[in-house]
C-alpha cells in the first residue's frame, strides 16, 4: 500500500515525487514509457520563465515566480546545467510597446523582480544582432535556461535516492475506489494507494475520468523547433521573445546550456501526441524568428523536432481534487517547467490539508554530481583517466563524451534504457552529426552492460528498433 502514487514522470511528476520523498511516506511513480521525461518534458524550449506573462492571481502566476526561484537552487544542488541569462520581449510597433507596458505592470503585480523597459537602442547594445526594427524590449533578468530532461531526471533520481519507487513501462488502465484509497490497475498489475496524483501530461483528461468525472479538456498545440549548431550558439546571449499573442509566447530565439541555438516554436492544434514536423510549420518558425534576429544562419540547423503542450480549456493550471484523495495536476503547460517545484510544494500542501500525514525525514538527501570530462581542467582529466581509463575513451567526438560518462549514467539510480536515454543524460549524439558516428558505439555499450543482443536495443521508446537482424559473416552486430 502506497501513501501516494503519482501517474507520470515528466517534470511535474518528478518534482512531486521529490517533494513527497522529503516525508516519511511510501511514494510510488508509474510511468508508461521506458524512461522519465520522455513525453512533453523532453521537447520544449528549455526556458525558465521569469513570470511576467501569467494573469495576476492565477496559479500560473503564483507558481511560476516561486518555481523559477526554486529552480536556480535545485539546479545548483543537483548539478543540472543552468544559465541565468535573462530574457527580452521585443516590440516592433507602438502597439507592441503598449503590450510591454502591460507585461511590466503584470510582472510587478506577480512579484517578478528587476523588470526593465529598454529602448530599441538599449536592447541592441546588449544584443547587437537584434533587428533594427526593434523599437523596445522588456528585460527580465530572472529568466534562465536549463537542460529540461536532465532537470526532470535529477528530481526523479533524488526521489528514488530518498525511497520513492519508480515503475517504468507501467501504463494505467483503470481506477477503483476502495475504503482506504484507490486500486490503480496497470499493464503490470494492480497498485494500491491511499492518495493518487495524475501528472501525466496529455493524459490528465482520461485518467481523472476513470476516477470520477470530466475534470478538464486538453487541447494540445504542437510546437516545432530548429536546433542549430554551436557555430550559431553565440548569435544571442539572452532568451529573445516576441510579444505574446493568442497562440502563446510565440517564436523565440535562445542559447542553450549546451552551446547551441534553439529557435521556435509555432503553435499548431493537433490531435493527441502528434510530434511530426511540417514544412509549413518550420517555414513559419524560420520566417518569424528572422524578424527578431535577421542574421540567423539556418543552414547550420542540425535537427528539427516538435513537442506538444498540455493546454487546458481553463486557461490556467488545474490543481485540485477530482475525487476524494485524487489530486489532479493537469494543464501544466508553459510555464510548467519553470513552475514544477512550486507545483509540487502546492500539491503536498493540499494533500496535507486532505489528511495526509506529513512528517519530515531527518535524512533527506538533495545532492547529485555528474562527471563532465569536457569541462575538466587537463590535470583533472589526467587524474580521472589514471583512476578509470574508461574516461579516456571518447565515444561522442562532437560533444567529447567518454565511455566512462556513459557507464556512470548506466549505473545511476535511474539508468537509461535506450540510445536516446543515454543522449539525454550525457549528450552523446547531441552534436553536429546527431549520433551518426557515436550511435553504433552506444548500442554496443548498452548491449554489453545489459547482457543482451544489440538487436534488443531501442532508439527511444519501446518498439523503436534500430537493428533488424544479423548479417552473414559479420560479428553478430550487423543489420
Amino acid at each position: 500500500m502506497y501513501d501516494v502514487l503519482i501517474v507520470g514522470c515528466g517534470i511535474t511528476g518528478a518534482a512531486a515525487a521529490m517533494e513527497l520523498s522529503k516525508y516519511d511516506l511510501k511514494v510510488g511513480v508509474l510511468e508508461r514509457e521506458n524512461d522519465v521525461a520522455d513525453g512533453t518534458t523532453k521537447a520544449n524550449s528549455a526556458i525558465l520563465h521569469a513570470g511576467y506573462d501569467p494573469e495576476p492571481g492565477s496559479l500560473m502566476a503564483k507558481l511560476n515566480v516561486r518555481g523559477v526561484a526554486l529552480a536556480r537552487e535545485l539546479c545548483e544542488k543537483l548539478d543540472v546545467p543552468y544559465d541565468p541569462c535573462g530574457s527580452f520581449v521585443l516590440a516592433f510597433s507602438e502597439e507592441d510597446c503598449r503590450t510591454l507596458e502591460t507585461l511590466l505592470a503584470r510582472g510587478k503585480q506577480n512579484g517578478v523582480p528587476d523588470l526593465q523597459l529598454l529602448s530599441g537602442e538599449q536592447a541592441r547594445a546588449l544584443e547587437p544582432n537584434l533587428s533594427e526594427e526593434v523599437k523596445g524590449a522588456l528585460y527580465a533578468p530572472t529568466g534562465a535556461i536549463c537542460s529540461p530532461w536532465e532537470y526532470a531526471l535529477a528530481l526523479a533520481e533524488t526521489a528514488v535516492k530518498n525511497g520513492a519507487e519508480l515503475h517504468l513501462e507501467t501504463a494505467v488502465t483503470g481506477l477503483s475506489p476502495t475504503e482506504s484509497g484507490w486500486d490503480v490497475e496497470t499493464t503490470r498489475g494492480t497498485f494500491q494507494t491511499r492518495s493518487g496524483i495524475p501528472a501525466a501530461g496529455l493524459a490528465p483528461q482520461a485518467i481523472p475520468e476513470m476516477a470520477a468525472r470530466h475534470a478538464v479538456t486538453i487541447h494540445p498545440p504542437r510546437g516545432e523547433y530548429y536546433l542549430l549548431d554551436k557555430s550559431e550558439g553565440t548569435r544571442v546571449s539572452h532568451v529573445i521573445f516576441q510579444c505574446p499573442n493568442e497562440n502563446g509566447k510565440g517564436v523565440l530565439v535562445a542559447p542553450t546550456v549546451h552551446g547551441n541555438l534553439i529557435v521556435g516554436p509555432n503553435a499548431q492544434p493537433v490531435a493527441g501526441d502528434d510530434t511530426a514536423n511540417t514544412r509549413e510549420g518550420l517555414d513559419f518558425v524560420r520566417q518569424t524568428a528572422l524578424r527578431s534576429v535577421p542574421s540567423i544562419a539556418f543552414r547550420d540547423a542540425i535537427r528539427n523536432f516538435a513537442g506538444v503542450r498540455a493546454v487546458a480549456d481553463t486557461g490556467d493550471f488545474v490543481i485540485g481534487f477530482a475525487a476524494p484523495r485524487f489530486l489532479d495536476l493537469a494543464g501544466i503547460c508553459s510555464p510548467g517547467l519553470s513552475a514544477a517545484p512550486a507545483v509540487a510544494e502546492y500539491a503536498v500542501e493540499l494533500l496535507g490539508e486532505d489528511g495526509l500525514s506529513l512528517t519530515k525525514k531527518d535524512d533527506f538527501v538533495c545532492e547529485r554530481h555528474r562527471t563532465r570530462v569536457k569541462s575538466m581542467a587537463p590535470e583533472e582529466k589526467q587524474a580521472l583517466i589514471a583512476k578509470n581509463p574508461a574516461f579516456g575513451r571518447v565515444i561522442c567526438r562532437c560533444e567529447t563524451v567518454t565511455e566512462g560518462e556513459i557507464l556512470e549514467a548506466l549505473h545511476a539510480p535511474i539508468p537509461p534504457r535506450s540510445v536516446d536515454g543515454v543522449k539525454r543524460r550525457v549528450n552523446a549524439g547531441m552534436g553536429r552529426c546527431q549520433g551518426g558516428f557515436c550511435g553504433p558505439r552506444v548500442v554496443e555499450i548498452l548491449a554489453r552492460e545489459f547482457h543482451c543482443s544489440p538487436l534488443d536495443i531501442v532508439q527511444d521508446r519501446a518498439g523503436m528498433w534500430i537493428l533488424a537482424c544479423e548479417t552473414k559473416g559479420g560479428t553478430g552486430h550487423g543489420v
